[in-house]
């Protein structure tokens, strides 16, 4: 009979179906992504770090038997326990920090997110049952999470980039329902067939389920729930009323007019172009023009002086320039990994879009928000980078208004979603940096890689994927000027 872990119980109070699938039919599951394990890796570290804030304890990691060994390291006195494992009947739970004060134990769990989640609730909730029930009298129990409102000195101060917040109260109000789901969860192990639950909006809070691939295989791969900015409920409104397919949809007032072009640009395979509009948009642009695109990377733990956790740190752009006889010139900047390296960054911006001219970038949001920031860090820069700034021209908006669209982009107005609906053949598949998230992880990770050739390697394919981001902003800019000549 399979064991009730905490991640498992987690799952079953979500959804039965994902838990019985996972007992029984796990192959089901869709692999966990590298995205995923960077996230539980991030996690791993966070709960290490944490571990710091209350000294000399002891680990049951790398034993044998960490339930026995928990047990021994209690009935020695030990008063600070790490990832102390317990087991009562079918249920097993580590408890991340376990602290001994004046006889009574405190049970802290790490999370390496800013925010209090129910689910986190919940886990605490379920380590206090085993705890108890295996004879530990409990005083408190705490969340322990990241407070993204840290900024970092000279030195990293755990006790200001950690806070504590106790949810006891809390948990004991929850035993009794926890004892009920425990109870109904157990008995999905005599169950014959697997449980008869829909889909719904648990399928993807906080993340994709590893089964949704499979309770959804149904649903066409662009279907009511692509509609873009359609509220949730309103989707899950007219799934309950059997309507998947956009043929289905009906075209009324709860559609706002873009909707409306979505499905009938899916529907017949239109295309919708706003001339005018388009042509106002484009004679704002100078003709001399650059295309610039930032890459960064985010840390839990904050890496320099004056950063907070989860800050957006730029390692990398690339910047095309299109001149008044449309020559194309290409510049970029890839920092090392040797320290902090914003300055460096900073100054070669300023010196690459030296050129007279208009900045195009992709939701200027993310790089006006760097360059903010970046001032904020380096003020001897701020009238520079002010003048960047300013000269910036959001090259989304011809999409996000909808004043070009065709069938072909989905709802979604992503340069990754533009590109290949609007230069059929040019994409980021023969990369093996093709993406964001991995041109961030990758870059992150430089710092581990000992082999010099493999760091060349790593290097110069940051430097293909971003370079390729900006030159995507070229051909679209001239899809678009050729929309209306």
């Amino acid at each position: 009979m399979n064991k009730l872990s905490k991640s498992s119980f987690l799952l079953g109070l979500k959804c039965k179906k994902a838990l019985y699938l996972k007992n029984h039919h796990n192959h089901l599951s869709t692999p966990i992504s590298q995205h995923q394990k960077n996230i539980f890796n991030s996690g791993n570290k966070i709960g290490l770090l944490a571990q710091k804030l209350f000294k000399n304890g002891h680990s049951s990691v790398n034993n044998d038997d960490p339930i026995a060994f928990t047990q021994q390291l209690i009935n020695q006195g030990v008063e600070v326990i790490y990832e102390a494992a317990f087991c009562f009947n079918q249920l097993v739970c580590y408890v991340d920090i376990l602290v001994k004060k004046e006889d009574k134990w405190h049970i802290y769990e790490v999370k390496s997110a800013t925010k209090i989640s129910k689910s986190n609730i919940s886990d605490l909730a379920f380590q206090y049952y085993v705890l108890t029930k295996c004879g530990l009298t409990i005083d408190d129990a705490s969340i322990i999470n990241i407070d993204n409102s840290y900024v970092r000195k000279e030195k990293l101060f755990l006790e200001k980039m950690f806070k504590i917040t106790s949810l006891h109260e809390s948990i004991i109000l929850m035993q009794k329902q926890i004892d009920k789901t425990i109870s109904e969860l157990l008995l999905l192990e005599e169950q014959k067939s697997i449980p008869s639950e829909d889909i719904g909006p648990k399928c993807s809070s906080p993340h994709d389920c590893i089964f949704k691939s499979h309770c959804w295989k149904n649903i066409p791969e662009y279907s009511i729930f692509d509609i873009s900015r359609l509220p949730p409920e309103i989707k899950w409104e007219m799934y309950g009323n059997y309507i998947v397919e956009l043929e289905d949809v009906p075209i009324s007032s709860t559609l706002n007019e873009k909707q409306k072009m979505e499905i009938d640009a899916y529907v017949n395979d239109k295309s919708f172009v706003d001339v005018e509009s388009l042509k106002k948009f484009l004679s704002s642009i100078s003709s001399k023009v650059y295309f610039l695109d930032f890459e960064t990377y985010q840390s839990a733990i904050p890496d320099f002086y004056g950063t907070k956790p989860y800050q957006q740190i730029p390692f990398q752009y690339s910047a095309h320039y299109l001149d008044e006889n449309k020559e194309l010139q290409h510049f970029d900047f890839l920092a090392d990994t040797s320290g902090d390296n914003r300055e460096q960054f900073i100054r070669s911006l300023i010196k690459d879009l030296s050129f007279q001219g208009d900045i195009l970038v992709y939701n200027i949001s993310f790089e006006r928000g760097r360059l903010v920031e970046l001032s904020k860090a380096f003020p001897q820069y701020k009238d520079e980078l002010d003048k960047i700034i300013n000269r910036m021209i959001d090259l989304i908006i011809p999409f996000k208004e909808r004043w070009f669209y065709n069938s072909k982009m989905k709802g979604k107005n992503s340069i990754k979603n533009v590109l290949p609906a609007l230069v059929p053949g040019f994409s980021y598949d023969s990369l093996k940096i093709n993406n964001g998230i991995l041109a961030s992880q990758s870059f992150y990770d430089l710092s581990n890689v000992k082999d010099k050739n493999e760091v060349l390697e790593i290097r110069k394919n940051l430097l293909e994927y971003c370079k390729l981001d900006t030159l995507a902003m070229v051909k679209i800019f001239e899809v678009l000027k050729n929309a209306v000549s």
